[in-house]
């Protein structure tokens, strides 16, 4: 299992750094270099119709869902942010497990929006824009493995066909000067992950690798964002 991730994510590493940085991205002070840098990126041309519909789901997939989660908690409109898994089974879908990096699952987050809020679209903008690097292939930062890879989870059609639409349109853009590796699949099933892993950064902001790959992700919402967030952010209630 550690041959697959960054070391800085175990509690063995030094806390009282971890601490200094923390406080210093507190007080709006990023560090140099983060795991995933943010980018700027147009509103997507298509996006889902009006709806009058009081709640919809989406799930994304771009490296270690603590840091996704938290981004999309303190998005204005979302009112649910749940770590998980999604690829595989549900006979697979264990921390354990996933994180050997041959079950077919990513680790996920399942958001549950106001679509009258917030459309569908511009959740994708907020995740190719702060929530990682739809550029790195099977990786994020310093986890590496298929677990960690870029996916959007459909789970309909016109999902499907925005997202897909969104990353053509940024690939023509040219925004990242890399290809995009982000891939699209059918969403077959959501597995809510152990309990442990919710709220993860809401509850651990000094922990090493949040401090260093995952704040500076809530720091870049709150820059390029300021209409959609929120600083209160929205929970998930853990038994």
């Amino acid at each position: 299992m550690l041959a697959t991730r960054s070391l800085a994510r175990w509690p063995f590493l030094a806390l009282a750094a971890g601490a200094a940085i923390a406080a210093a991205l507190l007080a709006g002070h990023a560090p140099a270099a983060a795991a995933e840098d943010a980018v700027t990126l147009p509103a997507p041309a298509l996006d889902e119709p009006a709806t009058a519909a009081a709640t919809e789901t989406a799930v994304f997939a771009g490296g270690c869902f603590w840091g996704v989660q938290g981004v999309f908690q303190h998005v204005r409109g979302v009112t649910q942010a749940v770590s998980g898994y999604a690829g595989g089974k549900a006979g697979t879908a264990h921390y354990e497990q996933v994180s050997d990096g041959d079950t077919g699952h990513a680790e996920s987050v399942q958001v549950t929006y106001d679509p009258r809020l917030i459309s569908y679209g511009k959740l994708l903008q907020v995740y190719f824009s702060v929530a990682h690097d739809p550029t790195q292939l099977n990786r994020q930062g310093p986890d590496t493995g298929t677990q960690y890879r870029s996916t959007i989870f459909a789970a309909n059609e016109m999902q499907r066909q925005v997202a897909q639409a969104y990353i053509a349109q940024l690939g023509k853009a040219g925004v990242y000067g890399k290809p995009i590796v982000t891939t699209l699949e059918d969403l077959k099933g959501f597995y809510p992950a152990e309990a442990y892993h919710q709220n993860f950064l809401v509850n651990n902001p000094r922990y090493p690798y949040i401090v260093f790959n995952d704040l500076p992700k809530i720091a870049n919402l709150k820059q390029l964002f300021p209409g959609l967030y929120q600083e209160q952010p929205v929970l998930v209630a853990v038994k």
